[in-house]
Parts: structure tokens; sequence; C-alpha cells
């Protein structure tokens, strides 16, 4: 039998993945699609040049699957070799502001640097400047069913 694996054969596990490039990044970008995380789950730990942020991310890797319904999980995204952040529309330290990731990009400026831009719904968006893509993404809790048992939807 020489078939590739298929996604659907995965076993179900916490994911503990890491980024070191722009096509790495896509894949860890589609996994936090529609995370979300109140404001006073960032932190930027400049002395060791990491931001890190505690999501509720869409079990995205689990989805179609009909032995129960949709989970979310909470997850560690942890950004490495920091030099600084920046941001817009983003309120910091509010608890009680809610805020939802849409995607990850990175843009080169003097390889390997450039900025990983987090775009959050609403037109909130985050900035870091890294010196390189050193990205990972670790689940630290069991799943759990979504509050809404629905998945997030996006009409084009």
């Amino acid at each position: 039998m020489t078939q590739d694996a298929r996604f659907e054969d995965g076993r179900e596990a916490p994911l503990n993945l890491g980024a070191m490039d722009a096509d790495d990044l896509n894949v860890i970008s589609s996994l936090v699609q529609d995370a979300v995380f109140p404001a006073s789950e960032m932190r930027w730990d400049r002395s060791k040049k990491r931001f890190a942020l505690l999501l509720n991310r869409v079990r995205w890797e689990d989805t179609g699957k009909t032995r129960h319904a949709p989970e979310r999980v909470q997850s560690v995204l942890m950004f490495h070799t920091v030099q600084a952040v920046a941001s817009q529309d983003v309120p910091k330290g509010d608890a009680d502001t809610i805020l939802s990731v849409l995607s990850l990009t990175f843009e080169e400026t003097d390889a390997p640097s450039g900025h990983v831009t987090l775009t959050l719904a609403g037109d909130g968006a985050i900035r870091l400047t890294v010196e390189a893509v050193e990205v990972t993404l670790k689940d630290v809790t069991k799943p759990y069913v979504a509050p809404s048992k629905k998945l997030p939807r996006h009409d084009i």
C-alpha cells in the first residue's frame, strides 16, 4: 500500500506545531482562524523576545466528524524573535473585550526578518517585527464543546 496519509487518518491528540517560514505560518493561520481571546490574554516579554496569546481556537482539524458537536480548545500561540510589537484598534488589557483572529501573514523585509501581522475581526491588527518566522501553536487544555454548538461561518 503506497498511499499518502490523509488528514482524516490523523489521531485525536493535542496540537503542538511549529512554523519556520511563511508556508508553515499559513498552516497555523488556518488552525487559528476564528480563535477568540480576551484582550487581557496577550503578553510581550521584551527581554526574551516572545509574544504570546492564550486562544480559544476552533478545532478545525476535527470538523466533518459526526461523533460530537464542534469543539474549541485553549491553545498558546507563541511568537519568538520578536523585536517590536505594534497594534491598531486593539484595546490592551481589557478582559471584557473579546478579539477574534482572522489570519496570520508574514511580509519579509530583510531576509529572514520581517513583519508577522495578526489580522483581527473588526479591523484590528497586531504587527510583530521579527528576526525570523519562529512560531509555535500548542493546545494546553482538553477540547470542550463550543458554547454555540456551531462552527463559525464566513459568507463571502
